[in-house]
């Protein structure tokens, strides 16, 4: 069973930081991918950023040169968090593809106050 959990959301002042992680409960290096998603209410689920494969890493426009995805050998995904502002405000999740399933975290919120 593939379980992920999302945390380090909090509130931030605009022109803040924040790092997200996601802990996943096998080897993160066996994941298709794995990515981060963020949803505000009313809307759709929007993509933010992914490693996908070997390493190939892929942003949003809106997050690029702000935002950065990496993980470890630990088996967490992180989304670091920089420059935010109030557009940034979200529920933030993790999404792992593995055998060809999708898995979703539980979120975590980011509230950015202007």
């Amino acid at each position: 069973q593939v379980q992920l959990v999302e945390s380090g959301g909090g509130l931030v002042q605009a022109g803040g930081s924040l790092r997200l992680s996601c802990a996943a409960s096998r080897n993160i290096f066996s994941f298709s991918a794995m990515a981060w998603y963020r949803q505000t209410p009313g809307n759709e689920r929007e993509f933010v950023a992914a490693i996908v494969g070997g390493g190939t890493i892929r942003y949003a426009d809106s997050v690029k040169g702000r935002f950065t995805i990496s993980r470890d050998v630990r088996n967490n995904l992180y989304l670091q968090m920089n420059s935010l502002t109030s557009e940034d405000s979200a529920t933030y999740y993790c999404k792992g593809v593995y055998s060809t399933r999708d898995y979703w975290g539980q979120g975590t919120q980011v509230t950015v106050s202007s």
